[in-house]
């Protein structure tokens, strides 16, 4: 039986509860009910999205950029109000907004030095 898609994405962090606070205010992510003591899962659809501790032996220290090879893309009502509100208050925007085939879109790092794209077309 062929696989049908993805069903569930989950970043790796540091600080749970940093990263989690960090993703409920710049990007109105609302916590799930759903979900192991070890991670926050947020009420995303189509797919999950979710935030864990980190795995035993994994270093996100170690390396330049966690996720670096995979390209994560959420959609957003309002693109540049988050764009605004991170630069506006000091986070690292990767790529300014430009607008094309997905609509407005940029790229920012989260607190961990993942890499993550928002466009507001859906």
């Amino acid at each position: 039986m062929p696989a049908t898609g993805p069903d569930f994405i989950s970043l790796q962090v540091r600080d749970l509860d940093a990263s989690q606070a960090f993703y409920e205010q710049y990007l109105g992510l609302v916590r799930s009910q759903a979900g192991p003591p070890h991670a926050v899962v947020f009420e995303t659809k189509p797919i999950a999205f979710a935030l864990r501790d980190l795995i035993p032996g994994t270093d996100l220290d170690s390396v330049t950029q966690p996720g670096i090879g995979v390209a994560l893309w959420l959609h957003a009502t309002d693109v540049q109000a988050i764009h605004d509100a991170l630069a506006g208050d000091g986070h690292t925007v990767v790529s300014a907004p430009i607008d094309g085939p997905f609509g407005r879109t940029f790229t920012f790092a989260d607190p961990d030095g993942y890499q993550v794209t928002l466009h507001d077309r859906a």
